[in-house]
């Protein structure tokens, strides 16, 4: 038989349940081959956020169980993309966008290429009062899983007067992902 790289046909069901564990909070995701050209990602809710992933290469969504949406920001203004269950999503490259997946036991297959050297991805918190960003961090992404937790740390880590909002004053909440959605709510009316 030949030699595939990555072995063959898994059962896609088989490793929902060997890997349902690592579908919840706080991490929620798990990425299926670690050494392919492609990362193929299953992501789980629940899981709110206030962050938005700037990322240099397109994102396929598949959102094959319950459902999400995506909170997206462009120009200091905020948009949602509903992701019903059996919904395929194409995103261009550079939209930034925050994933949102308040139901319990959703499930999305998301696929994205692997980046190559130089091009990064950002996560950035901005304002839910008036948008302006707040904070932003590149990196040069390798792990879809590893890379991004220490980055959410770093923005965790910084005093509220770093979370200040440099367009309203209002200051991020950091962590409190629900307070931030609380003030969104109200500044969208």
């Amino acid at each position: 038989m030949m030699d595939l790289k990555h072995g063959l046909p898994l059962n896609f069901k088989r490793w929902l349940d060997d890997n349902a564990h690592l579908l919840k909070p706080p991490v929620g995701n798990q990425q299926i081959w670690k050494d392919g050209d492609f990362m193929v990602t299953v992501v789980g809710g629940p899981n709110e956020r206030s962050d938005f992933h700037d990322d240099p290469v397109e994102e396929f969504f598949y959102q094959f169980k319950g459902n999400a949406y995506l909170l997206m920001w462009a120009d200091g203004k905020y948009e949602r993309v509903d992701l019903r269950e059996g919904d395929v999503f194409l995103m261009p490259p550079h939209v930034h966008h925050s994933p949102q997946r308040p139901e319990e036991g959703s499930l999305c297959l998301v696929v994205e290429r692997q980046r190559p050297k130089g091009e990064k991805d950002a996560l950035q918190w901005c304002c839910a009062a008036c948008g302006g960003v707040v904070k932003r961090y590149e990196m040069q992404l390798e792990s879809i899983v590893a890379d991004l937790p220490p980055v959410y740390e770093r923005f965790y880590a910084t005093t509220a007067e770093e979370r200040r909002c440099p367009q309203c004053g209002e200051i991020h909440p950091g962590r409190d992902f629900k307070s931030w959605h609380k003030t969104l709510n109200s500044a969208r009316g």
